[in-house]
């Protein structure tokens, strides 16, 4: 007997993208955040809604130390104001006893402000103006030199001071990788460092206590920390021998990757980026192999910023429309855009619908809401077919965007610190009209 015919069906595999663990079936919601519901916070604060982990603060923190400490003896942690100046986030890392690193004299007041005291305050940058070094002068920060004629408006400023400004020289130096970032500092190969060394060393009116370099940003490369400590090192050595003068510490800088994926890159970032444990690895052999006396060892500066913040801000956002482009492709539009996630220029942010969907899934453009053809957050991005209402999470902006973030178009929204026994606490209010006019002024002729 002939079989019944049955109607054919169509159904759509979606596998995801492959790796060494085989294919990603599906999209997974988020939907709470530190065991606080997603939903119940857009309730209590709206949307979009920046939140930040205290726990995940702490615990990036305690484990860059742990990664530094146990291999190396002595290690001090500055935290990077530039990378999230927020107070209470500040103020979460000097409770676990980072000192300050800042690059402009705002930066400075807000770490004098948040309870750091002056000599535990580096003052890096290019951009110092002379009111910035006078101040930085009367509260005994360390001014990390630049520049030469930013060490000879120093001297100018330390004549006549009953203490010698305390200072260190930004060196920049070839560490093995592309683009060399000579921008800032002195040049260590072409003997501009050692010159300015000299310099300041026999005015008498400066005393030197460190040596820093800034490698980049990012930097994937673990060994080229090494060679940047090995010449630093060298450097300091050099220093006792010629300038008879000890320095007491090297300043590695910062530059350490978090887990985000830059964007164009083949695999993702949790794939490809090396643990905080392998940098520590190339510092700590470099300097311990690199000659000094174990009583002589100098204090290792870590100016970390982006591995320390990055994994413990998220921000929630909803969707605001969707429609179709003109070669097909779904493109939904959040109503949140570059002007709140800045780092949607080079990262491929991960992110979350926050309830549960079907498997499928389609390429979709994500758009924020400015009236501008670069407010793209991803070009293309596997996601549920959501609708307006709908919420998503994206994950691992804790770093730059709270601080670079632009009030254009829409207001600037609230902050929020889930703390440890999982409550949520404003950190930074939502804008208002009246807060973005109060400093503006109308003439009288255009009254009335």
């Amino acid at each position: 007997m002939k079989l019944p015919y049955e109607r054919p069906t169509l159904r759509k595999l979606t596998a995801g993208a492959l790796n060494k663990f085989g294919p990603r079936a599906g999209v997974r919601p988020v939907t709470a955040l530190d065991g606080v519901a997603v939903g119940e916070l857009v309730a209590r604060f709206g949307s979009p809604l920046f939140v930040l982990s205290e726990r995940q603060l702490r615990r990036s923190y305690q484990a860059a130390v742990r990664a530094f400490g146990t291999r190396y003896p002595r290690v001090q942690l500055a935290w990077s104001y530039k990378t999230n100046y927020l107070n209470a986030v500040c103020r979460v890392f000097h409770q676990e006893g980072a000192w300050a690193e800042v690059v402009s004299g705002m930066e400075l007041e807000k770490a004098l402000l948040n309870g750091v005291p002056g000599p535990h305050i580096l003052f890096n940058g290019p951009g110092k103006r002379r009111a910035d070094l006078e101040r930085a002068c009367a509260v005994d920060a360390v001014v990390h030199l630049d520049n030469a004629d930013e060490l000879h408006l120093l001297l100018d400023v330390a004549a006549g001071r009953p203490r010698r400004p305390r200072v260190a020289l930004r060196v920049n130096l070839n560490a093995g990788i592309v683009p060399q970032w000579d921008r800032f500092g002195f040049n260590l190969e072409n003997g501009e460092a050692w010159q300015a060394l000299s310099r300041l060393v026999a005015s008498g009116q400066l005393e030197l206590v460190g040596l820093h370099c800034h490698i980049g940003t990012y930097i994937l490369q673990p060994a080229a920390y090494g060679a940047a400590a090995t010449k630093l090192a060298a450097l300091a050595q050099r220093c006792a021998r010629e300038l008879h003068t000890v320095v007491q510490y090297l300043d590695l800088g910062g530059g350490f990757p978090s887990t985000n994926t830059l964007k164009g890159a083949y695999l993702p970032a949790t794939d490809t980026v090396p643990p905080l444990d392998d940098y520590a690895e190339a510092v700590a052999g470099a300097l311990l192999g690199a000659g000094f006396k174990t009583d002589d060892l100098p204090l290792l500066v870590l100016e970390a910023g982006r591995a320390l913040v990055d994994e413990a801000g998220s921000l929630i956002g909803t969707v605001l429309a969707n429609k179709r482009l003109a070669d097909g492709r779904r493109a939904t539009i959040l109503d949140f855009g570059v002007n709140l996630l800045f780092t949607s220029f080079w990262y491929d942010h991960h992110i979350s619908p926050t309830r549960e969907f079907s498997a499928d899934t389609e390429p979709t453009v994500l758009y924020g809401p400015l009236c501008m053809n670069i407010d793209m957050l991803r070009e293309s991005i596997a996601l549920p077919l959501l609708a307006p209402g709908d919420t998503v999470v994206v994950h691992k902006v804790g770093a730059y965007n709270m601080s670079q973030w632009q009030q254009f178009i829409n207001l600037r929204p609230y902050v929020v610190l889930i703390d440890q026994a999982g409550q949520p606490h404003v950190i930074r209010a939502a804008e208002t009209l009246e807060y973005l006019q109060q400093l503006e002024q109308v003439p009288a002729h255009l009254l009335g």
